[in-house]
């Protein structure tokens, strides 16, 4: 069964998916009112410069987007002040308005429709010719309409499909009437577009999805109450959700470069300024005889793992794989099936190439969402940031959870909790925030800054002489103001 795990908190979702209790997917999103991948705009063109092949639109933003000015738009004769419909496919990046496209498309559980495409096309994983005739014969072509078949569509009814078509396709009318007679520029389509493009990107015959937030799990009761087999179920716990299911546990380990391999081999992921690199080494896979089947082994298992890790971490832009050399050219299309295979889940957002000459390879990802790097790390003060530490918020998070927790289990309100140095100034510049933080205004808390430890450590105080021999860490409650 697949689990799908969705916690709101303030600005914040988080989205956790496991397939037979493993995790596999995490997707991480500050909520605020920049575009977002997917979202489609009424805009206008403010600008048209040939000279670098783009088009400037506003789009009802404080930055305005920007186009590729292709050839057809250069034969439909587009100029300043024409309005149009386009879908974001790239977020803005520091001074960088977002990047749009014409090709405005909306999914849904069994298909896609694109605006201004055409003819019927059909997932990579959908083989059978037999399914893809039965499909055809319910779906038809839709003038001024491309229409995407995904995987899912081959568990479905002939109503099934036709009545999502149909649904869609009245979606799209509505926004080519708000294009046409609406006078406001901005968002027209994908009010909360990233949970719920997860959600049905990731739905499958036997789903359960847990959600934190009463509003998210309205929004997907609708979404998902004409599907059988999908359970809904409301968390109302004090903890964090992804603390409750153990999820975090996960994520934390995600922090480590080296990833062990079952053979005796490992994948090292770093990241650099401009990219992400991941080696792969034999290290203890040395117990065959057969140089080249050890190679072949360590490289063939590497390959799902690096899958795996891409989607688990979320890497996106350039990711370099140096796997170990292969003499053979039949190993290297072996190695290059089973990394496509792994990243086959990631609808249409990856590219693979081939091997170089020094038998490296190199993807290119979309960039979706936050890296886990982004979402967990912060630069180290301390070190001038050419190292890397855990964010402030994130470990008053952990804090807080295992607060609560000891307040489940035995009732204690008092804490011993050390925290790595590098939080010093941070803490102590504003000790109110952070007590309000871990939910601990009304709880006794003793505070240490030591070297040497990951994050932080919280030991819940039961008895007298543990207190009396961590007096000096005492915090004494400051006012408490607004």
């Amino acid at each position: 069964m697949r689990e799908i795990f969705v916690e709101r908190n303030n600005d914040l979702l988080r989205i956790a998916i496991k397939d037979k209790g493993k995790l596999n997917r995490c997707f991480v999103e500050d909520i605020s009112e920049a575009p977002n991948i997917g979202e489609i705009y009424k805009g206008r063109v403010k600008n048209i410069v040939p000279a670098i092949n783009s088009i400037f639109i506003d789009i009802g933003l404080n930055k305005e987007a920007y186009m590729y000015y292709s050839r057809e738009l250069k034969e439909e004769g587009i100029k300043k002040g024409d309005e149009l419909l386009v879908e974001i496919i790239k977020e803005p990046i520091n001074n960088k308005g977002a990047k749009v496209s014409r090709n405005i498309s909306i999914s849904g559980r069994y298909l896609v429709l694109t605006l201004g495409g055409k003819g019927i096309s059909f997932s990579k994983r959908i083989n059978s010719e037999e399914e893809k005739e039965r499909i055809k014969s319910i779906l038809k072509d839709i003038d001024g309409y491309g229409i995407t078949v995904r995987t899912e569509a081959v568990h479905a009814s002939e109503e099934d499909i036709f009545l999502e078509r149909e649904e869609i396709f009245f979606e799209i009318s509505n926004l080519i009437n708000k294009l046409n007679y609406s006078l406001k520029l901005g968002k027209v389509y994908g009010e909360n577009i990233i949970l719920n493009k997860v959600i049905r990107e990731n739905l499958n015959n036997e789903c359960k999805i847990i959600l934190n937030n009463e509003d998210d799990y309205i929004e997907i009761k609708n979404l998902v109450d004409k599907y059988e087999n999908i359970k809904l179920e409301k968390y109302e716990g004090l903890r964090s959700l992804f603390d409750f299911y153990n999820i975090e546990k996960e994520i934390l380990k995600l922090r480590h470069k080296k990833v062990a391999l079952n053979c005796g081999g490992n994948i090292v992921i770093d990241k650099t300024e401009a990219m992400y690199v991941i080696d792969v080494n034999s290290a203890k896979n040395i117990k065959g005889n057969n140089f080249n089947k050890t190679i072949m082994e360590t490289n063939i298992e590497a390959a799902r793992e690096i899958g795996k890790q891409i989607l688990l971490r979320n890497l996106a832009g350039i990711i370099i794989v140096d796997f170990i050399a292969m003499r053979d050219f039949s190993q290297k299309v072996e190695v290059m099936k089973e990394l496509k295979e792994a990243l086959s889940e990631d609808k249409g957002n990856v590219k693979v190439f081939p091997f170089t000459d020094l038998d490296l390879v190199q993807i290119s990802r979309k960039r979706r969402g936050k890296s886990i790097y982004e979402y967990l790390e912060e630069p180290c003060k301390r070190c001038n940031s050419e190292g890397y530490v855990l964010k402030i918020s994130y470990i008053e998070n952990l804090i807080r959870n295992k607060i609560i927790k000891s307040l489940e289990e035995s009732s204690i309100t008092s804490f011993y909790i050390e925290l790595d140095r590098n939080y010093e100034e941070v803490v102590r510049g504003d000790i109110f925030a952070f007590l309000k933080n871990i939910d601990a205004l009304d709880k006794e808390i003793y505070l240490n800054f030591v070297d040497g430890i990951e994050g932080y450590k919280v030991e819940p105080l039961i008895f007298n002489n543990q207190k009396e021999n961590l007096k000096m860490y005492k915090i004494n409650q400051p006012e408490k103001y607004e």
